[in-house]
Parts: C-alpha cells; sequence; structure tokens
C-alpha cells in the first residue's frame, strides 16, 4: 500500500497520525498542529506568511447558544510557530454582517476597525488583514499559503490559463487584487460561480484549499502544491537553460566566504547611511543559479510579485558592481564604484516614492537597499535585526524559485509598481509600524566579547543581550563556550547569539572569528578584551614562561583583538567602541604579582594610546578596573586563590570577607557591577567620552586615578 508520504517529492507530508490521534476531540488543537506543519516547510510558505484558520461550535457566553466561531491567525503572527495566544477569534454571523454597510472598495481599510466587534474571544490578537478572506468562504478548514511553485505560476503571463488546464478547472483563478474586504467578497463571488472548485488561485500571490477536516485540509493543500511543482520541474530547461544559464562562474566555497567577509562590513557601513543596520550573508545554491545566471540583470530590477516578498525585500535589490575575485588589497579603489551604485540605488527609491505616492502617504522610509546580490559569491541582507535581515535573505530565495519557476513554463510578470507602492506604504502597514515597541539601547550593535565562557565576560555578555545586543561569545574553552552559548540562546534565541572558539594569542584562529562575524552579523560595534588568566608567585619565583604566557595573553591578546576588530570598524565608517577589562592591579601594588600587574598596566596604557589614536574615526576606547570579583571567576582556579590567600596571611575561605572589607564602601564586587559598567561605556549615554577607566573595586583609596 503507497504511504502519503510517498505521494509527495516536492513537499514534505510531516503529519503524525499518532500525534493527531491524541488531539482528537479538540479541533483547536488540531488545527494548531496542522498550521505549524505547514509552516515547518518554507517552500509552502514564509515566517509570517500565509494564514490558515477553523470554523468551531462554541457555546455563547451570553446567550449559551451555540454560535459559529472562525479562529485564525492573528495580525503579524506566525503559522509555523503559532500557538493558541496567537489566534483571533471571531463571531462568523456578525463577521459577514458587515457586508450590510461595506461602501465600496475605497474604503475597505475603514472595516478592520470593525473587526474588533466581531471577536468572540475578548484575549484575541488583533485580526489580521486576511480575516474576511476566511470569513466569506463556508468552510470550516481554510489554508491560504504562498507556496513558491504556486506564486511562479500566479507570476506568470500564463498564469490563468496554466491554472485552467493543470487542474482541469478544479482550482479557480482571481486576478490579483491587494489584500482586504474586498478581496474577501471577491473570493466569495467566485466560489459561488464555481461551486466545486477545490481551490482558488490568487494571481500574483498564493493560494486557497480548504478542507472538511485539518487532516483533509491539510492534505488538499499539500496535493495542490505537489501538482504544482512536478508541472515546474518537468518544464525546468526544457526549452531554455534555467535563467538562460551561466553568465558568471562561481568562486570556490571558501573563497567565496572570505570574499564576503572582507565585504560585508563595507557594505553594512553604506546600508546604514541612515540608521545602523543587521546583516546576513548566503550563497545557497538557488542563489548562485540567479546571480551567476544571464537573466539576473534582467530579471532582479523588475522586482517580486508577492506582497509578502517586497514588504520585507523592497521592491527590488542592488546589483553590485564588482568582479568576484576581487583582489583584497585592491578594495580601496572598487569603493567609489560601491559609493556610487548606493547613491544610485537610493535615487531610483526616491524617484519611486515621489512618483507613486498618494496625498495621505506615510513619509518615505529607508531608501537603502534591503538585498544586495554578488555574481560569483551570493547575497546580503541588511535590515533592522538579524531575525528581519535572515527572512528577508529567505524570502528573496522564495521569490528567486518563482522567477525560475515562471520563467520555465512561461515568463515572469512583476507587480505593476503603482500596486506595490500601495502594499508598500498601506497606512494599514504604517500602523503595524508604529505600534512596533521602542528599540533597546544596544537593539542595532554588534559585540564581541572575549573570554566569555563564564565569569565576568559571560556576565558582559548577558547584559548586553538584556540591553538589545548581537552578542558573539569566544573562548579558548571550546566545551565551557558551547555549553554557555546553549544557555543563552534558550533566553535570547539563537539570533541574538553566536559563539565562535578563539584563542586570543593566534592569528588564524583570530581571523577565522572575525570572518565569522562579518558572515553572521556584517560587522562588529563593540569589543570587549576580557579574555585572561592570573599567575600569583613571588618575584623570585617567576618563570620566564610565566612571564611571556601572562603577557601574551593579557597584552598581545588585547592588541590583536583590537586590530582585527579595528579593521572591520573602519571598513564601516560609523565608530564603535572597545572596552578593555584591565584590574586595580594595573594602578596599584600589591604582593606577588608582578608579572600579572606588570601585563595589566601595559593593558591600561595601550588602552589609553589607541584612545588618542582613534579618536578621530569615532572609535572609543575605555577601561574598567575590577577588583576581588570571586563570584563564578575562573581567575580563582590554578592557584590564584591559595597564592593571595597566603599573600595576606589568611585563610582561603576568608578572602570574600577580607576584600570587602577593606574596600571604602565594605562591598563584595560582583560580575553584575562590571557588566553594569561595561554598558554604560556603550549604551551612548557616554559617546563623549574616550581614554577613560573606571575602578569597580569597591573603592579602594590607592587606586584613585591621579
Amino acid at each position: 500500500m503507497t504511504t502519503p508520504q510517498a505521494r509527495f517529492t516536492h513537499v514534505d507530508y510531516l503529519w503524525d497520525p499518532e500525534k493527531a490521534r491524541l488531539m482528537e476531540g479538540n479541533k483547536l488543537e488540531l488545527f494548531l498542529y496542522r498550521s505549524n506543519l505547514l509552516g515547518a516547510d518554507l517552500r509552502i510558505t514564509n515566517f509570517g506568511g500565509g494564514n490558515t484558520s477553523c470554523k468551531t461550535l462554541e457555546k455563547d457566553p451570553l446567550t449559551q447558544q451555540d454560535v459559529e466561531v472562525m479562529w485564525i491567525k492573528g495580525s503579524g503572527g506566525d503559522i509555523g510557530t503559532m500557538t493558541r495566544s496567537g489566534l483571533a477569534g471571531l463571531y462568523v454571523d456578525k463577521l459577514r454582517s458587515l457586508e450590510k454597510i461595506y461602501k465600496g472598495i475605497d474604503h475597505e481599510d475603514e472595516m478592520v476597525a470593525l473587526f474588533s466587534h466581531c471577536l468572540f474571544d475578548m484575549a484575541s490578537k488583533a485580526p489580521s488583514i486576511d480575516t474576511p478572506l476566511h470569513g466569506f468562504l463556508p468552510f470550516k478548514h481554510i489554508d491560504h499559503l504562498h507556496p513558491d511553485a504556486i506564486i511562479a505560476i500566479a507570476a506568470s503571463k500564463d498564469g490563468e490559463k496554466i491554472t485552467q488546464e493543470l487542474w482541469n478547472g478544479k482550482i479557480a483563478w482571481v486576478p490579483w487584487q491587494r489584500p482586504g474586504f474586498d478581496l474577501g467578497l471577491k473570493l466569495k463571488e467566485t466560489l459561488a460561480k464555481y461551486p466545486h472548485s477545490k481551490g482558488i488561485l490568487l494571481g500574483g500571490h498564493g493560494l486557497f484549499t480548504w478542507g472538511d477536516t485539518s487532516y483533509g485540509c491539510y492534505l488538499s493543500s499539500l496535493e495542490v502544491i505537489e501538482t504544482a511543482s512536478l508541472y515546474l520541474a518537468s518544464h525546468a530547461g526544457k526549452n531554455r537553460p534555467i535563467f538562460g544559464g551561466e553568465k558568471v562562474p562561481a568562486l570556490a566555497p571558501e573563497l567565496r566566504k572570505k570574499q564576503a567577509a572582507l565585504l560585508a562590513p563595507i557594505l553594512r557601513g553604506f546600508a546604514s547611511s541612515q540608521v545602523r543596520m543587521i546583516g546576513t550573508f548566503t550563497d545557497a545554491a538557488p542563489v548562485l543559479e540567479f546571480v551567476n545566471s544571464q537573466d539576473m540583470e534582467r530579471l532582479a530590477p523588475m522586482g517580486t510579485s508577492c506582497p509578502d516578498h517586497f514588504l520585507r525585500t523592497k521592491i527590488s535589490p542592488l546589483l553590485l558592481p564588482l568582479p568576484p575575485e576581487v583582489d583584497p588589497s585592491q578594495m580601496d579603489t572598487h569603493l567609489p564604484r560601491l559609493q556610487e551604485a548606493f547613491a544610485a540605488y537610493r535615487e531610483r527609491y526616491t524617484q519611486y516614492y515621489q512618483s507613486h505616492k498618494h496625498p495621505n502617504s506615510p513619509a518615505m522610509r529607508d531608501p537603502n537597499p534591503v538585498i544586495l546580490l554578488w555574481p560569483g559569491v551570493g547575497m546580503f541582507s541588511f535590515a533592522k535585526d538579524k531575525q528581519t535581515s535572515r527572512v528577508a535573505s529567505e524570502f528573496y530565495i522564495n521569490a528567486i524559485q518563482v522567477m525560475r519557476g515562471a520563467e520555465s513554463v512561461s515568463s515572469y510578470v512583476s507587480l505593476p509598481l503603482q500596486e506595490a507602492f500601495d502594499i508598500e506604504y498601506w497606512l494599514l502597514e504604517e500602523a503595524k509600524l508604529q505600534r512596533m515597541p521602542k528599540e533597546a539601547p544596544l537593539s542595532r550593535k554588534i559585540a564581541l566579547v572575549t573570554g566569555s565562557a563564564g565569569g565576568i565576560g559571560k556576565g558582559i555578555a548577558t547584559k548586553f543581550l538584556e540591553e538589545g545586543a548581537y552578542v558573539v561569545l569566544s573562548d579558548i574553552n571550546a566545551e565551557k563556550l558551547a555549553s554557555t552559548v546553549s544557555e543563552l540562546e534558550k533566553k535570547f534565541g539563537k539570533d541574538r547569539v553566536y559563539g565562535a572558539t578563539l584563542d586570543v594569542t593566534d592569528s588564524k584562529s583570530l581571523s577565522s572569528c572575525m570572518e565569522k562575524i562579518a558572515l553572521r552579523y556584517g560587522g562588529v560595534d563593540i569589543l570587549v578584551n576580557n579574555a585572561g588568566i592570573s599567575i600569583s608567585k613571588s618575584f623570585e619565583a617567576h618563570t620566564e614562561e610565566d612571564w611571556e604566557r601572562l603577557h601574551q595573553i593579557l597584552v598581545m591578546g588585547q592588541f590583536q583583538v583590537s586590530k582585527a576588530g579595528i579593521t572591520l570598524l573602519r571598513h564601516q565608517g560609523f565608530g564603535g567602541d572597545i572596552v578593555n577589562i584591565v584590574s586595580k592591579n594595573a594602578l596599584v601594588a600589591g604582593p606577588k604579582n608582578v608579572a600579572y600587574s606588570t601585563a595589566k598596566a601595559a593593558q591600561l596604557h595601550m588602552s589609553r594610546l589607541l584612545a588618542a589614536e582613534l579618536a578621530e574615526e569615532k572609535i572609543r576606547v575605555n577601561v574598567i578596573n575590577p577588583d576581588a570579583v570571586i563570584e563564578n571567576s575562573s581567575i580563582w582556579e590554578g592557584g590564584w586563590a591559595e597564592n593571595r590567600a597566603k599573600a595576606y596571611g589568611i585563610a582561603v575561605e576568608e578572602l570574600p570577607a577580607y576584600y570587602a572589607n577593606r574596600t571604602l564602601l565594605k562591598e563584595s564586587v560582583k560580575v553584575s557591577d562590571i557588566a553594569e559598567a561595561a554598558f554604560i561605556f556603550v549604551s551612548g549615554a557616554l559617546s563623549k567620552s574616550t581614554g577613560n577607566m573606571l575602578n569597580v573595586d569597591g573603592g579602594l583609596a590607592a587606586a584613585f586615578p591621579r
């Protein structure tokens, strides 16, 4: 017997009958299960795209009568991760009754405010613009999806004809129209004309399918998408090479990454001319097939078709005017061309806005490109945060697949510019943007914290994450680093946290770390030099190896990391922060730590010298001098605690109290105190401060600067 899985080769059949059996009797749970499965396959719909619904009978809390309620993804949600709290629940009869007061397409945006008057569930998310599209169809379970294969047909010149022939009239066609109340009525009219349809294909947009059960709806969606996918696959390259064939050969994988890492901070600087952006790079196979092709220069400027695509990618990308094999040592000679390309893009975008705006259109947004294509290398995307830039990248890959399919069976057709503008600058979309929460202080900053698998470094990384930063944790201890990264990922998410094993004394390790940062986020804004060790011995007991090791890790490590980081900061062109975690030992002479304290003094003076040299480039260099941070600190390992206790003539267990009592404030210094100090330096509150040091030691008169 053929299994359901065997029927599908272009979509993932993920339905688990055992899991579904446990949900029997709970239609909402099955509905969420179906939605999450559909959202798990990016070929079916991307993050935040599409919508799903189900209709159930519920007891009206006022009349105690059974009423029909439609449950649908709330505004701004994602079907792949949707939970019960992400739904809107509406009375179906109230929603449909809005047709009586509808005044026509010029007033359809006014209907959105009325959706809230139809709510059955008072804990609902705000109903989305797609609500009437589901509400005016009579089916119990409905999927509205944006599959690449479907949009390829919907965005082709012969889309309506192909739809008719491919499904023998069982899939109806509705020409492009912006989503909203009026489109919901169009779906209702279409179904009345074609009552035996098993789905509706929206021109340039997506697909509606339905079923009597969640499973039936799920299966129907997969079947329609599979049919479209098989059709496209059978035509791909049949009459003409895909995208006209290769024009530019791809560089080898490792060279692609090196070139991308070299260019990423430069592009980030240009893309951040108005506000700082976070980047993503990909050289995935569909990207390379497109950017290296003969047709790329013709298709890319046409823009994307599906509204979900260009809302995240802008209407068209920037084609980078660079040869893929550009010599890193010659990059400066190419900067004027890049600058001109960005300026030209901004000018085109401004003209697009001016030519299509309405009297009540929102103000023009950032005119910089989101998607940047580099033949032979890959694709960059830049947006306000990592998730948005990553999702933009994913959506443009969807757009590439749409163009690929459309060109294989017909010719690709993008939306008219006015239609695209009306979506991009839709007042309802603008209202959604205005409701976004205020950004955290470090929300657009990327920080590298060395020695951050534990102790002070981990504390600083955690504080930066709490304040919105993207943090690259690095440490020589790979196992401990992996554990810390895993812990912080669970709390802050994988987009925000990244780990890179780093030996600050090894130039190859450092080069690899910086390359990973550039590829991951597009650059760096904050460097925290925290990596270090401690050795406590009498002067006579110190060996040359002790001296060399301390100076290599503390002094040379700070030098190497700063030097590599400054290169990225300079390429970006908007300054940055270096925070060096030194010690009160840089200022105070104490017993039995001559090598450690000498190295710390060198770190401190190096910081002053860098502050003086880098100020004209708006790169601030500041120092934090902690003392006696025992909490979770690895500095007390390896005999340091025992040696310090011996130096002071006390027992090891007496050290915390000893250190606290010798301060003016009689307070123990904690990791969080150092983290707060680091945040203050990079928060923007001290943007006019460089070359300073902040003692966080509970108050030691001997360490007062003078």
